[in-house]
């Protein structure tokens, strides 16, 4: 009877556990539906449609999105789009790595340190755009040069101060993984004679490839939506040669005022982040993960 009871109870015990599980993820489930998929939602139907923000969207079929196959600038602003989210990963992965990997020590100073680094990240984009740009102003800046002026300054410019936002961010996560890593791993290595460059490449890269594809999926979908940076920094120039796709979109929406064509960029850019994320997550393995410690 005993038994029975015990039995019963248990699985009485986890029909319950599993009921508020369901309800305290109730309110996230809400907000990503509401302020997400909602958003995301309409725009794919505005896609659809001839709006200037006033009065009724129009139905225009497919002309939106043909139009966008057909833009001149869609070549151009997509090259940049490409080579900017190249070169934010190949800057923040290097930085944050190296720097995830030594905040994960246990000294004191390390963690003093990483509580610094991580400051940058708690500024909002907008703040530190207008930072960058005072500090770069050939008049008044630090650098007595027009870096924003020419295509390769007002490029790497916009790489750095991406950077310099988002790597203590993904240096955390690399902190973290890191942190994961068991340190017997560490300690057979050094009996068998490697140092700590062959620990590094031998050990501590491949116990990190899944946070690699965790930082990699979220440096490729920031990259894709970067827009106050280009917008205070450069506004897109000189001329065109930093106009990624999220500034196209906002010359499309607010300065024209041809909503239908913004929301079909912005369709197209979610469908791309997707995209990518997907492939990374599936060329990665990532999604069929098992645990660095099992069996440890």
């Amino acid at each position: 009877m005993s038994s029975t009871v015990t039995s019963g109870g248990g699985r009485a015990g986890k029909i319950r556990a599993g009921r508020p599980g369901a309800v305290w993820a109730l309110p996230a489930v809400l907000f990503f539906t509401f302020f997400a998929v909602v958003p995301m939602a309409l725009a794919f139907y505005l896609s659809f449609t001839k709006w200037d923000g006033l009065g009724d969207p129009k139905p225009v079929g497919l002309a939106n999105w043909q139009k966008l196959l057909d833009d001149p600038r869609l070549t151009q602003s997509l090259g940049i789009t490409v080579l900017l989210t190249v070169a934010s990963w190949a800057f923040q992965t290097v930085v944050a790595l190296l720097l995830g990997v030594w905040a994960a020590g246990r000294q004191r100073n390390r963690a003093v340190l990483s509580a610094i680094f991580f400051v940058p990240f708690l500024l909002s984009s907008t703040a530190i755009s207008i930072l960058f740009y005072a500090l770069l102003d050939p008049n008044f800046g630090i650098i007595q040069k027009d870096t924003l002026g020419s295509s390769s300054g007002a490029f790497l410019a916009i790489v750095f101060v991406g950077g310099w936002q988002f790597i203590p961010f993904h240096t955390l996560i690399y902190q973290g993984g890191a942190r994961q890593i068991p340190q017997v791993l560490y300690q057979a290595a050094a009996i068998d004679g490697a140092g700590r460059y062959r620990q590094f490449f031998s050990i501590t890269l491949p116990q990190l490839r899944h946070t690699i594809t965790t930082s990699t999926v979220l440096i490729v979908v920031g990259s894709l939506t970067y827009f106050e940076t280009v917008l205070i920094l450069t506004k897109g120039g000189p001329g065109t040669d930093t106009a990624i796709l999220p500034y196209l979109m906002y010359e499309a929406g607010f300065k024209t005022y041809d909503f239908g064509y913004a929301s079909a960029i912005a369709s197209a850019l979610v469908l791309a982040a997707t995209g990518l994320s997907l492939v990374l997550i599936r060329l990665s393995g990532f999604g069929g993960m098992r645990s660095t410690r099992e069996g440890m």
